[in-house]
């Protein structure tokens, strides 16, 4: 079908729709962090990372024209982290142990921390939190949030409140904790759900925490979408799923998209919450199914995936205007 700048048009085999590939299979193109913001609302694009000229480094993609352009080079990227700032004027990533931010109108390049393991940066209001060792720390008075720290994956909540951190216990199991930003020195972390979980992710109104737990159904393990609210410590089932591997919420979280780890049907899947309903968008047919990362964009009018189903990880989107209600 027709191409547009560098995006190929495609129809999927299994449910005739339209998939368009954002970038080229014969090189790697990686999503960020689904808990990361990086499709930019007003401007239209998308960043990424890609080897494309050997070494992995950050890329724009525009949405409108399908042209890409790279945005810096960098040393040892962490493909994951790159976040954009609130205004989507300056692009932040790892690169080896240093925290480094590109302003994407000049592409200048500044060190913001060194000696950094993991950060999160808050999509609405900029705070910076930085994991050195197993302490949290906040960038702007340099306090530590919380110790003994050991995962990687920490994210702040939309509300800028508070934040979650992950405490790996053994393969396939571990803790989720929450630590709030109040003013008095007794603002402990909490512990909120642990076992065979994974994929966090605030639900957009911020109330809740999102993840994915394994259970047992019928001796067949399945997992089911659960949530979790900081204040309480309660979780609560949200919905069975279609063996998502990973998930995330549009921007109202009133449908959940999601990549199943059957081998029978490796599929990119919508899950409505009201009323409950599966749909098929189509196969993604990745040899890593937790990799796929499906998420809305900002208007939760199309979904972006990655897959090497064509050889190396390419990105992918598919159009979603016609089943779910725009958000703002």
């Amino acid at each position: 079908m027709p191409q547009v700048g560098e995006f190929v048009r495609l129809v999927d085999p299994l449910t005739e729709n339209i998939v368009v590939r954002l970038t080229n299979p014969n090189w790697e193109s990686i999503l960020p962090a689904p808990v990361n913001r990086f499709i930019s609302a007003r401007e239209r694009f998308l960043v990424f990372s890609s080897n494309r000229f050997g070494v992995l480094a950050p890329w724009e993609v525009d949405l409108r024209t399908g042209r890409s352009r790279p945005l810096g080079e960098s040393r040892a990227l962490a493909p994951r982290s790159l976040c954009l700032d609130p205004r989507e004027r300056a692009l932040y990533l790892l690169d080896g142990k240093a925290v480094k931010e590109i302003a994407l109108s000049n592409l200048k390049t500044r060190t913001i921390a060194e000696e950094v393991d993991a950060f999160a940066l808050e999509g609405r209001t900029s705070q910076l939190l930085v994991l050195k060792g197993q302490n949290l720390i906040r960038v702007s008075d340099r306090k530590v949030i919380a110790g003994g720290v050991s995962g990687p994956e920490i994210s702040l909540r939309p509300s800028g409140e508070g934040c979650f951190f992950e405490r790996p216990l053994s393969p396939g199991n571990r803790e989720l904790w929450y630590v709030p930003f109040a003013t008095s020195s007794e603002s402990k972390p909490v512990i909120l759900a642990k076992g065979n979980i994974w994929n966090p992710i605030w639900n957009p109104d911020g109330r809740s925490l999102l993840f994915l737990r394994e259970v047992d159904g019928n001796g067949v393990p399945i997992s089911e979408i659960h949530e979790v609210f900081p204040e309480t410590a309660v979780e609560r089932t949200v919905d069975r799923t279609s063996q998502f591997a990973a998930f995330a919420p549009n921007g109202n979280g009133s449908v959940f998209v999601g990549a199943s780890r059957s081998k029978a049907q490796p599929a990119i899947d919508l899950l409505l919450r009201f009323p409950p309903r599966d749909l098929t968008l189509c196969e993604h047919r990745s040899t890593h199914p937790a990799s796929v990362s499906p998420v809305f964009s900002p208007d939760s009018r199309r979904i972006y995936f990655q897959s090497d189903r064509e050889g190396k990880s390419a990105l992918y989107a598919v159009n979603v205007e016609r089943l779910v209600e725009p958000t703002l």
